[in-house]
C-alpha cells in the first residue's frame, strides 16, 4: 500500500507533522493541506500536546510548493479542485498563523511558495544553511500567495518587492532578513533538537542550537534596492535598476534579465498585490485578496503557459500572452481585485471551528 502523504504522531508532548512525498519534495496537494487542516485543529484542543513541529521527509527539503502539475491538470479539464484546495489551504495558512500552541517549522533545504504558507506564519521558524526559499510564482504566470503578499510587502525597505518580482530562490541569510524565519541551527543536529523538544519547551530548547546568521546581501543592497523597487509601475522599476546596471552593479543587472523573462502579467499583478497588501490589517484580509486574484488567475493565459514550460514540457520557453509590459492593460489587473460575489473566502483567525469545518 502506498504510504499517507501526510504523517503525524505525538512524540511525549510533541505533534509531529512529517509531509511525507520525498519524491516531488514534499510538493503540497489538497488531501495533504485538508489532514494538516484536521490534525491541527485536533492537536489545538488536546492537552497532551504542547507544542507541534512540522517537517518534509527526505532529504531535499520541506515544501516545493503546491502541487503545480496537479493544477495545470485541473485547469485543463476546467475543473474546481484548485478552487477548492486553495480554500483549505488558505484556511491552514490562518490556523497556523493564529495557533494557539508554539507551532515549529523546519525550512531545511527548498521551501518555496506553499511550503512558505505553512512554515513562515508560524510561531518559530528554523532555517538551515542548506535552505532556499521564496515565493517564485512570477516565473509561472502566477503571483505570490499563501499570505506571501502580506508578508513579502512588510520585509524591510523594498526587500520584499525585489524578491516576490524576481521570484529568486534565497538562502538563509535572506530569509532571516525578509522575516520568513527566525533562527538558524546545523541540520546536523535537527534530530536531536526534536528529541529535546518531545519534552522541552521550544524557548527553552532553542538557545542550545541557535546560530549566529550569517550578514544579508539583501541589507547591503537597500540602497539600490529602495530606490529601484520604490516606484509603483514595473516600468519605473526596470528603469530605476538600469541605473546601477548601467554603472557595473552586477546585481541590479542580474535583477533587469530576470525581470525581463517573467510574465509581464504576472509582474504588474504581483506588484499591484503587494501595494493594497501592505494597507491590509491582518493576513486574512491579504489571503482573501490572494484568492480573488488566484482565481482570476486561473482563467488567465499565462498562469498554464508558465506552469507547462516550467515543469510540463520543461522547455523553459513561455510564450507570455501579452508578451510585453506595454501591452498589458491596467483594467485588466484592476479586475482581477473585484469582489468574487458568493465564491468569496471568508476567514475569522479568531475561530479555529471555520479553520477546520
Amino acid at each position: 500500500m502506498e504510504e499517507p502523504q501526510v504523517l503525524s504522531e505525538v512524540r511525549g508532548s510533541l505533534g509531529v507533522i512529517t509531509l511525507n512525498r520525498p519524491r516531488a519534495v514534499n510538493a503540497l496537494t489538497a488531501s495533504m493541506a485538508a489532514t494538516m487542516l484536521e490534525t491541527l485543529g485536533a492537536w489545538a484542543a488536546d492537552p497532551a500536546v504542547s507544542q507541534v513541529l512540522v517537517r518534509g521527509s527526505g532529504e531535499r527539503g520541506l515544501c516545493a510548493g503546491g502541487d503545480i502539475v496537479a493544477i495545470h491538470r485541473d485547469i485543463a479539464a476546467g475543473g474546481t479542485e484548485t478552487e477548492a484546495f486553495w480554500a483549505t489551504e488558505y484556511r491552514l495558512n490562518s490556523l497556523i498563523n493564529a495557533y494557539p500552541k508554539p507551532y515549529i517549522a523546519y525550512m531545511d533545504g527548498l521551501v518555496l511558495g506553499g511550503g512558505v504558507g505553512i512554515s513562515a506564519h508560524g510561531s518559530h521558524r528554523l532555517v538551515t544553511t542548506r535552505t532556499r526559499s521564496g515565493m517564485p510564482e512570477t516565473t509561472i504566470g502566477f503571483v505570490p500567495d499563501v499570505g506571501g503578499t502580506y508578508l513579502l510587502s512588510r520585509a524591510p525597505g523594498e526587500t520584499g518587492t525585489h524578491a516576490a518580482l524576481t521570484g529568486e530562490h534565497l538562502g538563509a541569510a535572506e530569509v532571516l532578513y525578509l522575516g520568513l524565519a527566525d533562527h538558524l541551527i546545523d541540520f546536523n543536529r535537527a534530530e536531536e533538537l526534536f528529541a529535546v523538544l518531545e519534552s522541552t519547551p521550544v524557548d527553552e530548547a532553542l538557545p542550545g542550537f541557535v546560530l549566529a546568521a550569517p550578514p544579508s546581501n539583501l541589507e547591503s543592497w537597500r540602497p539600490w534596492l529602495d530606490a529601484a523597487y520604490a516606484h509603483d509601475d514595473v516600468e519605473g522599476i526596470l528603469s530605476a535598476l538600469r541605473e546601477p546596471a548601467s554603472d557595473g552593479n552586477e546585481e541590479a543587472q542580474y535583477a533587469v534579465e530576470t525581470l525581463g523573462k517573467k510574465s509581464p502579467t504576472a509582474l504588474k499583478l504581483t506588484l499591484a498585490s503587494l501595494r493594497r497588501a501592505r494597507h491590509l490589517d491582518s493576513l486574512e484580509e491579504a489571503l482573501e485578496q490572494e484568492y480573488r486574484v488566484g482565481l482570476r488567475c486561473l482563467k488567465s493565459r499565462d498562469f498554464p503557459e508558465g506552469i507547462r514550460a516550467q515543469v510540463i514540457d520543461k522547455d523553459y520557453a513561455p510564450a507570455w500572452n501579452p508578451a510585453t509590459l506595454a501591452e498589458v492593460r491596467q483594467e485588466d489587473i484592476d479586475a482581477c481585485f473585484a469582489p468574487l460575489g458568493e465564491r468569496e473566502l471568508k476567514l475569522n483567525p479568531r475561530a479555529l471551528s471555520d479553520a477546520v469545518e
